[in-house]
């Protein structure tokens, strides 16, 4: 069985889905592992590297699209690479079904198994492929160090000969995986960190790092979906949570964003009022701009002056840390793959719960739970 790597072509993006110490394993059970030229050059893993570990390097790229069993990527290739692969391959990727249904009807229709890496199910036993989990906590580390980068003032408290500087206020909504990671790095840096989360259940989670956990009277006890992620809140309860995310963020020096709804568009935690109560030379770090932002005035991909506040959209930040992001998924690809091949075949067991979630398409159908329940 051919497994194969492409060069990586969107943009914005570093990553590589495989790294060399991952291939040697893959090696080791007698797979045959293609890498395209270059592949990993983007994030610091070079083709010498790959072929010490065993993998070919092909220089090829539709060769390696039409001859692979299995391809494997971080971003979904273009349809024109898509094209190329054979009927019954396999490809692992982001896919994001839900807001790609072209895409996913391209690949019944050419009857590729299409796996998506963003359906892994927030399980105790897929603890070790997720994907999503791994990017976000890089985001989330990487959130903290360019809103204190983007900041005219201190992080820590710091006692000088010219007197004592408080230490920043920092906000931190959502307290997810990004979430809780942007506060342990906050507090890291000597900030003072609240946070908000419509979940109730995080609340130990947060204080257990240091912060203070900023709660809204009256919301909904169930506000947690089966996977793990928040539901979206009934108008009135957020309408609660706008007036105490407005008082806390008119004293907070920082505030970083990371709620998402899957399938969805962003929640609005940061409105235009909001931003405008906030003091000069504040900051705001949107990690919710590619779905379309947590704030209002987010510009995706931009720095924005709004209110002379700094409102800043990044995009695709576990790029920024390619290295460590590339061999954190590449491990989490490891185990899917351990998961699947038995015997040097791919084995699609649609009574095991990983499988039937993460799996979008097979045979020319629609497998996923989530899209058959959209």
């Amino acid at each position: 069985m051919i497994i194969a790597i492409p060069k990586e072509t969107a943009e914005r993006e570093n990553r590589v889905a495989l790294i060399p110490d991952t291939i040697s394993k893959l090696v080791e059970n007698s797979h045959d592992v293609w890498v395209e030229s270059d592949a990993g050059k983007a994030s610091s893993y070079l083709d010498e590297a790959y072929q010490s570990a065993g993998a070919e390097i092909i220089t090829d790229r539709a060769k390696l699209f039409a001859d692979s069993d299995i391809l494997i990527s971080i971003q979904t290739p273009p349809e024109e690479d898509l094209n190329k692969m054979k009927s019954g391959s396999i490809l692992i990727c982001f896919l994001w079904a839900l807001q790609n249904e072209n895409t996913v009807s391209f690949l019944q229709e050419k009857n590729i198994t299409a796996l998506g890496m963003d359906a892994v199910p927030r399980i105790s036993r897929a603890q070790s492929m997720d994907a999503l989990s791994s990017m976000s906590s890089i985001a989330g580390y990487k959130s903290a160090l360019i809103a204190a980068n983007e900041l005219d003032r201190y992080m820590p408290m710091m006692m000088t000969a010219a007197g004592t500087v408080a230490p920043a206020k920092v906000l931190v909504l959502g307290a997810g995986v990004a979430g809780l990671q942007a506060i342990a790095t906050a507090k890291r840096l000597g900030a003072k960190v609240e946070a908000f989360d419509i979940r109730a259940a995080v609340k130990e989670q947060v204080e257990s790092l240091g912060a203070t956990f900023v709660e809204v009277p009256d919301l909904d006890e169930e506000s947690e979906t089966e996977s793990g992620y928040a539901k979206e809140l009934a108008e009135d309860e957020q309408e609660r949570q706008r007036q105490v995310i407005h008082e806390h963020a008119k004293k907070s020096d920082i505030i970083i964003t990371t709620a998402l709804i899957p399938g969805k568009p962003a929640p609005l935690l940061v409105t235009k009022e909001m931003v405008e109560d906030m003091h000069a030379g504040a900051v705001i770090v949107d990690l919710a701009a590619e779905q379309g932002g947590n704030c209002e005035v987010t510009e995706p991909g931009e720095t924005a002056i709004k209110d002379d506040v700094k409102v800043i959209g990044p995009l695709n930040i576990p790029s920024q840390l390619a290295y460590h992001a590339s061999q954190l998924y590449s491990k989490n690809m490891l185990s899917l793959l351990n998961h699947l091949i038995q015997d040097d075949k791919a084995e699609f067991d649609f009574e095991d719960e990983i499988t039937l979630n993460t799996t979008i398409t097979h045979q020319g159908e629609i497998i996923s739970p989530m899209l058959k329940n959209n």
